[in-house]
């Protein structure tokens, strides 16, 4: 399940979904730092969703720590093997 928000280092982020990001931007998802949201295109599947909200997760977690360059391709290597991570071992640390 993806959540409508998110905090990173204090810092909260709004998550929405979008119509059209693939298809006019040809993005999945982005993350905006300024005005801390990060959207993912609402037509994909639900497991490439989770995928793409990882992805722009751990860019936002970078830019929190003090990273403004990010290398993309290490972005979309980590964030792959997290997501994998957290949803074969069923990881969730909120309370039920």
């Amino acid at each position: 399940m993806i959540p409508s928000k998110v905090k990173v280092a204090g810092v909260t982020y709004e998550v929405k979904e979008v119509e059209g990001l693939a298809a006019d931007h040809d993005l999945y998802g982005q993350v905006t730092y300024r005005n801390n949201i990060i959207k993912l295109d609402s037509g994909l599947h639900q497991e490439r969703k989770e995928q793409v909200f990882v992805h722009e997760l751990f860019h936002a977690i970078l830019y929190e720590a003090g990273y403004d360059e990010h290398d993309e391709e290490m972005v979309r290597r980590v964030a792959n093997v997290l997501y994998q991570v957290l949803k074969e071992n069923q990881l969730n640390f909120g309370e039920n």
